[in-house]
């Protein structure tokens, strides 16, 4: 008997990406897309999944990751896709390893492992190198096979370096010849089926050898030009991360460049704890933008961005001092072990910051806003469990308190230190930003980052916590938060074809546990080409996520499914 679907599924609670109320229904798909959606289908299905009591959801689409190097070795965007995710966008930040000539390619790795702490022998053993051009790079991810569906942006640190060689590399002015090159390129990207172009312009971005990024101080000609490259081939997304330490000078600069190109901005948002209400300026601004018919928008993190510590990790508030960096050439179960020794943790709390020019120092001792993951991680504790608070309730240092605790569980246990998003010591502005019309979900970061940040997580923080657990203030509707995990952040970059659970639209989904979904804290895993290390979070409750109509994970285990392929370029609103 022949079935009139691929996949039914029965009797689920349904939000369907419009940010409406969920509703139970059933929804049948064939050939990867959704063909029916309504109460009680009358259609028979090769397969067919009860989803009674359970939550259905668009697959989410996450448009800041970095998994420019891991889609090259692996098959699978994990972390990211363990978390409901269907579709990545990487290529953020301006980082990226294509275009580039053969000379460069160290250039580029020393570039990735400074800014998105990726080690260099990860990224030698793993590359193929298989490339020069974008195109050529977008080729050869092409005849892979994924978990998921992802974009790829083109960064501009590595079109600055392929167009200028050392003098980009140097952070010389562009010439008019560089940027007829970069706007050249740029184009010949986006007709390849690059999703857009990304930038950097922050002082917190530098290399491994500790030079800052090419694109710090490009100059705005040269930021139009590529632009009018984008513009010149009708298509892409720009995409900027920035310190906005000079708003006055730096937001016009940005509008002009949008005005000229007619090209989509996004830019990356969070309150920093330096300047907590400079982000409002910037949200004005944002809003002022798009009541002038510009498309602008800012993406922001949906919790605390965090650093986390342990004595396993890249960072913790110890390693500055000499007694724990005489332990760096050992390995990871003999640095554990040495760190159990009474003598040796009395020298290491005892001790200062030795010297070093290493950013996060200043920020390595702030205990009043250190606190411990837990299990289930909780990224809004209340201000007395803060390890501060904690040691004076206890009457011992602080230094005391994160030592024992980083010695819990073998000596793997994780604390956060937020950065971000936190200098209320609680997350109210977050969700503020999380609710402005012009704002969308991101800086997730998935590929990144692999020994202090693990966000790839914050699609399923946002259903656990800000709709369904939080207690200290606000929340959201399911339908609000499945909605800014889906339609919002897809329209944002173009792929309008997905985020929704609708006829015609991709057959990306979710089946959701909803009582049972839960973080888990994150652990390492030493599971990179030359076993190089990363910071990795699981979640419990996803019963099944479905990519172009194929179950690819069922209770968070792969099936063996890789029907993920790369996305060329932006897709429109299939018809109704």
């Amino acid at each position: 008997m022949a079935h009139e679907a691929d996949l039914v599924i029965r009797g689920g609670l349904i939000a369907d990406g419009s940010g409406g109320e969920p509703f139970i229904g059933d929804i049948a798909i064939s050939g990867g897309i959704i063909m029916a959606v309504g109460r009680d289908l009358p259609i028979t299905g090769g397969e067919e999944i009860e989803a009674l009591g359970l939550v259905i959801t668009p697959g989410f689409v996450d448009i800041h990751t970095h998994y420019d190097g891991q889609v090259t070795w692996e098959h699978r965007l994990r972390p990211t896709s363990g978390h409901g995710v269907t579709t990545a966008v990487m290529g953020n930040c301006g980082i990226g390893f294509a275009p580039c000539r053969p000379e460069d390619r160290q250039r580029l790795m020393r570039l990735m492992e400074g800014v998105e702490d990726l080690p260099e022998p990860v990224l030698a053993a793993g590359l193929p190198w298989n490339w020069t051009s974008f195109p050529d790079y977008l080729d050869s991810l092409a005849a892979r096979d994924y978990d998921i569906d992802f974009a790829a942006q083109l960064p501009h640190s590595a079109l600055r370096v392929y167009a200028m060689g050392g003098r980009g590399a140097n952070r010389e002015a562009a010439t008019g010849e560089d940027i007829a090159l970069m706007a050249r390129l740029a184009a010949e990207a986006m007709d390849a089926g690059a999703l857009g172009f990304s930038t950097s312009r922050t002082i917190n971005h530098r290399a491994s050898d500790g030079s800052s990024v090419p694109t710090l101080t490009a100059a705005e000609d040269e930021l139009t030009g590529i632009a009018l490259g984008l513009k010149a081939a009708g298509k892409g997304v720009l995409q900027l991360v920035s310190d906005f330490e000079d708003v006055a000078q730096e937001l016009p600069m940005l509008r002009r460049i949008v005005e000229a190109s007619g090209r989509p901005l996004s830019i990356a948002v969070g309150q920093w704890h330096h300047a907590p209400e400079r982000w409002r300026t910037i949200m004005d601004w944002v809003t002022e933008a798009n009541r002038d018919g510009l498309p602008v928008a800012a993406q922001v993190p949906g919790r605390p961005i965090g650093l986390l510590l342990g004595f396993e990790l890249t960072m913790n508030p110890f390693m500055i001092c000499p007694s724990y960096q005489a332990l760096s050439s050992l390995s990871v179960a003999d640095k554990l072990k040495a760190l159990h020794d009474s003598d040796l943790r009395t020298r290491i709390i005892s001790e200062a910051q030795g010297p070093t020019d290493h950013p996060a120092a200043p920020l390595l001792r702030s205990f009043e806003t250190m606190f411990v993951m837990g299990n289930p991680p909780n990224y809004e504790p209340k201000p007395e469990t803060m390890l501060g608070a904690r040691a004076r309730a206890a009457g011992i240092t602080p230094q005391d308190l994160a030592y024992d605790e980083m010695l819990k569980d073998g000596g793997r246990a994780v604390l956060i230190l937020p950065v971000m998003n936190f200098i209320e010591r609680n997350l109210d502005v977050t969700l503020e930003m999380v609710s402005h019309e012009h704002t969308v979900l991101g800086l997730g970061d998935g590929g990144a980052h692999l020994g202090y940040l693990c966000d790839a997580s914050l699609p399923t923080f946002m259903l656990t916590h800000f709709v369904r657990d939080r207690a200290r203030g606000g929340k959201l509707t399911l339908g609000e938060a499945v909605k800014a995990l889906t339609v919002d952040t897809a329209r944002v970059v173009g792929l309008l074809d997905r985020g929704r659970i609708a006829p015609g639209f991709k057959a990306d989904l979710n089946i959701i546990d909803w009582e049972r979904l839960n973080l888990r804290p994150p652990t390492v895993a030493y599971d990179l080409p030359s076993g190089g290390r990363r910071l990795t979070q699981d979640a419990v409750g996803y019963v099944a996520t479905i990519v172009n109509g194929a179950v690819v994970y069922r209770d968070g285990a792969p099936t063996g499914a890789l029907p993920g392929r790369l996305v060329r370029g932006q897709r429109s609103v299939p018809p109704a």
